[in-house]
């Protein structure tokens, strides 16, 4: 009975202690945060070219600065990741990836920003999802030096039939909804970015 009383109080005292950590962490619970450090032996660099971005039509920049929580400083150094589905809204897989990879598929990419905060990744448009339930997107998570990961806002796109006015609200680290302009033959899409701007227990 005594070990049986021990064994629930380990447990009870693990779960929380797990839900302060998670309630206490930077941007809040964020599942599959971590995969913006996971990119293995790669060298991060400020500009990153997603698997495929020869293959598809629609190929998209996107680019963007950087900015400390005051909103003017350039942020050095830190990690971008983005993932996203294909053109028919299906995050692909080859068959043998492992980890983040199984699940977040094969279209993802990590930059490190530059001394001018600047980044750019090379990809394509992806497509809504198949049962066209919200807005084609490119997920993006955020890995600044001495801070866990989190999530900002999605890019979406301004004439996509599927934006809501939800997705225009109190949008995390800056606006993610993008006007497309066409520049040698490239969709380009520029977002800044705003550290902390509506980040839950950011300092």
């Amino acid at each position: 009975m005594k070990l049986y009383f021990i064994t629930c109080f380990i447990l009870v005292y693990s779960a929380t202690c797990l839900h302060s950590q998670s309630s206490n962490r930077v941007g809040g619970p964020c599942e599959g945060c971590e995969a913006a450090s996971d990119y293995g032996d790669k060298k991060l660099s400020p500009v990153d070219t997603l698997l495929g971005f020869d293959q598809h039509n629609q190929q998209m920049k996107i680019k963007g600065t950087v900015f400390k929580k005051d909103g003017k400083t350039p942020a050095r150094n830190v990690i971008i990741y983005i993932y996203q589905t294909n053109q028919e809204g299906v995050y692909e897989k080859r068959g043998d990836e492992t980890g983040f990879a199984s699940y977040h598929g094969i279209y993802r990419g990590w930059v490190k920003t530059n001394d001018n905060g600047h980044y750019t990744f090379y990809t394509f448009k992806p497509g809504p999802y198949p049962g066209r339930s919200e807005p084609a997107h490119v997920h993006f998570t955020i890995k600044e030096p001495g801070k866990n990961e989190y999530y900002i806002d999605a890019i979406q796109f301004y004439d996509d039939p599927l934006l809501g006015e939800k997705e225009k609200e109190n949008p995390r680290g800056g606006n993610g909804i993008i006007k497309l302009v066409e520049r040698n033959g490239l969709l380009v899409a520029e977002r800044d970015i705003i550290l902390g701007l509506n980040i839950p227990n950011y300092e």
